[in-house]
């Protein structure tokens, strides 16, 4: 009682805590709370939605490194098992590297945070997002973007926020934000929506088939969320007396007459190069070519390393500068296409003989080898975080390797980017997935080169590889990334299928996945302030006109799922079994279901869901496949009295021979069952393994044992006369455990003529 009447008293003195509770409209509180939790950050805060508290904290350096002109932020979400009352599964039983969930959670706040820092701003920043509690019915990735920005405006940092990010979902043609997971359930949106209170900046999501009128519609309405999120940040920073001054800094190096003299003696050149549509390769090298000779003045001055730096800096701001006054001015771009058109396309499938389904998708500068792999239940991927556990039977990976952009880097696994690109195909894709598919599909998209919208290639690449493979795809997909260009007047400009530089030196990067039909996911980052919902309204018309281009042309090699697997494919087969067959299958230490694949060469799953037993048998062979639906089905199959087996002699004794007459399942033949005439020893009438065909004449109904005969299927001889069998004596054997014996067991119970 002392204690805590201690920590009560001083409460107050320890801790400044401020709260900010604001009802989003729907009857969903949601708390900012700061002043208690990790103080030493720079700026710290506690988002609360129900049970579910999101922690972020945000850092950042004074200084910034010495050559370092661009923003090195890093975004961390994170999830404690201990927030869902869970054990790690993994050997040392505790948190380790981000999941790749964990990864994308972070990459959609990083791109809507990044834009609103000065561009003359480069210290090291660091916001770290966890999850310390949960509530398993709300999704904490709608809440992490006001999370990270709550923090961040409560710091001095350059920070030109706050913005906010909110989930977009749609029942019965009813928009709602935040869903829960029983909500989404049901929805046919799930898209996060991110962005200030005056421009929204980070779009990602999937949709059924959504039109662009529908999909711009879903976009306001998440923004009008977002304001309401942005407008409660306000109020809980005017609480505590307003926000704090910013700090100063001096993070770049600059020459004011040298920036002048740069751009006014290359942006000729550069024109020139960039009007000329020459291919990737020999722009960029024409533009080396320039600044190379430019600098070559520099040699021997006594600043020499800081004016090339600096001249280098300033060229390609003029590169910027030339390029985006080119597409305003005449509508040409750098490849000489227009604003609307897509880049030649080449498609072929089947490319790989030795894959179950593959494709080769080049568009233009851009390609794509794509292979689909079928595997069944343990194939399945093992997911092992607090918020997503469990298995996954559909998988997209996607390789960047070094030498589709001609540049030698390490080849060191999958970064961010590669698991986002990846992400947003499987997103556009497995809406047009058969509900059904027997298959765990694994798609692995290999970019062999790439000039912009590599992802994109990733999606069309995947459905005609998914088509190549047998798997009925409903509908083809493809998908196309938009780009635009403003300047200060106003003009701006819509770009179709976007190249690596239009990317790179752009002002948005929109791409959007779908059908004929409509849109089935998208994933857009603006650089900007000031997009109209007109920019949009463009940018998916001419999305739309594109994406009918490309899938037209896909469809010149390939329009659905082929009618037939590959002979190489393997075959699954699903037995459904009633729940107390499960154990017969399996058998003891898994000693039959291990039997039964060496036996066929074939792969057994089992599972039971919905009280029943789900067995998967995985084949490349007919005849192996056949053998094991056959044991399979002879295990959990109910023997008929009176029917006839055909079985192996498992066991010879002196009293008969114990024989296997379905898979799984003994009975006894006694040796008075063998023959009308007398059987005084089983000494030589079986081997064991031999093949007989005996005759169930009899279950005991108290132990469930199984009696046997061969001679019931013989005729009987004439005159012959069945003698009574001597009652079997109290205590005797009465056959054998573990359902094999008949009623009959032991030698002084035996039939004797």
């Amino acid at each position: 009682m002392r204690s805590g009447a201690f920590c009560f008293r001083n409460y107050k003195i320890m801790f400044k805590i401020h709260k900010k509770q604001f009802d989003t409209g729907d009857g969903k509180i949601i708390e900012i709370e700061t002043g208690k939790l990790a103080r030493q950050a720079h700026g710290s805060c506690v988002v609360k939605v129900g049970k579910t508290m999101i922690l972020a904290s945000v850092v950042s350096n004074y200084d910034a490194k010495e050559g370092v002109d661009f923003l090195p932020l890093s975004v961390d979400y994170q999830e404690k098992f201990a927030a869902v009352g869970r054990i790690p599964g993994s050997f040392l039983r505790r948190e380790a590297r981000l999941s790749d969930y964990e990864i994308l959670i972070s990459r959609l706040v990083d791109r809507c945070l990044r834009p609103l820092f000065p561009e003359d701003y480069h210290a090291d920043t660091q916001v770290m997002l966890t999850l310390i509690s949960s509530d398993e019915n709300i999704l904490p990735d709608s809440y992490v973007g006001l999370a990270a920005s709550a923090a961040l405006m409560l710091t001095d940092i350059p920070f030109l926020g706050p913005i906010s990010e909110v989930r977009v979902g749609r029942i019965d043609g009813k928009f709602i934000v935040n869903p829960t997971r029983e909500e989404l359930a049901l929805s046919d949106i799930d898209m996060l929506v991110g962005g200030t209170a005056n421009d929204l900046n980070m779009v990602e999501g999937e949709l059924k088939e959504l039109s662009e009128e529908e999909f711009l519609e879903a976009l306001k309405f998440g923004h009008e969320a977002v304001k309401l999120q942005c407008a409660a940040q306000m109020e809980l920073l005017a609480e505590m007396g307003g926000r704090k001054p910013v700090r100063e800094y001096n993070h770049e190096d600059n020459d004011a007459e040298l920036r002048e003299r740069v751009i006014a003696e290359t942006s000729a050149e550069i024109r020139k190069v960039a009007e000329s549509g020459a291919p990737k390769n020999e722009r960029t090298a024409a533009f080396k070519a320039i600044i190379s000779e430019y600098c070559k003045q520099f040699a021997g001055h006594e600043q020499e390393s800081r004016m090339v730096r600096l001249a280098k800096k300033y060229f390609h701001e003029a590169e910027y500068n030339q390029m985006r006054e080119m597409i305003l001015d005449s509508g040409r771009r750098l490849d000489g296409r227009s604003t609307t058109q897509v880049r030649p396309i080449y498609t072929e499938v089947d490319y790989l003989p030795a894959a179950h389904g593959s494709a080769v998708f080049t568009r233009g500068e851009t390609q794509s080898l794509t292979t689909v792999t079928l595997g069944g239940k343990m194939d399945e991927q093992l997911l092992d975080a607090p918020m997503l556990h469990g298995h996954s039977r559909l998988m997209l990976h996607y390789n960047f390797p070094g030498f589709s952009t001609g540049e030698v880097r390490p080849n060191r696994g999958p970064g961010r980017r590669e698991i986002g690109h990846g992400n947003l195909a499987l997103r556009g894709l497995k809406a047009m997935l058969p509900i059904d598919v027997p298959y765990v599909i694994r798609i692995v998209s290999d970019i062999l080169e790439s000039n912009g919208s590599s992802s994109m290639a990733t999606v069309c690449a995947g459905s005609m590889a998914l088509m190549d493979s047998g798997i009925p795809m409903q509908k083809p997909v493809g998908g196309i990334a938009m780009g635009l260009i403003t300047d200060e007047s106003g003009r701006y400009t819509v770009l179709t299928d976007i190249l690596g530089d239009e990317d790179h030196l752009g002002d948005m990067d929109f791409k959007v996945v779908g059908t004929t039909e409509g849109i089935t996911a998208c994933q857009m980052d603006i650089k900007i302030n000031g997009l109209k919902w007109e920019m949009v309204a463009q940018a998916l018309k001419q999305a739309k006109e594109g994406r009918l281009h490309i899938l037209g042309e896909m469809a010149k090699t390939i329009t659905a799922g082929k009618p037939e697997l590959k002979p190489h494919t393997p075959r699954v087969e699903m037995i459904v079994i009633d729940k107390e067959f499960i154990g017969a299958v399996i058998g003891p230490g898994g000693k039959i279901i291990q039997d039964i694949q060496a036996r066929t060469g074939t792969t057994i799953s089992i599972e039971e869901r919905d009280g029943k037993g789900y067995v998967e048998i995985l084949s490349n062979d007919g005849d192996s496949m056949a053998a094991a639906v056959a044991i399979v089905n002879g295990i959990v199959a109910i023997p008929e009295v009176g029917g006839t087996y055909t079985g192996k002699v498992k066991t010879i004794t002196e009293f008969g021979a114990f024989v296997e007459f379905m898979p799984g399942k003994d009975g006894l033949l006694h040796i008075s069952e063998i023959s009308y005439d007398r059987v005084s020893t089983m000494e030589g009438v079986f081997t064991e393994g031999q093949e007989v065909t005996v005759q169930l004449v009899e279950v005991d109904q108290r132990s469930g044992k199984f009696r046997l005969s061969m001679k019931s299927l013989t005729p009987k001889p004439e005159g012959y006369v069945e003698r009574e069998r001597a009652p079997r004596p109290e205590g005797g054997r009465g056959g054998r455990d573990g359902g094999r014996g008949g009623r009959d067991g032991g030698r002084d119970n035996r039939n004797r003529r």
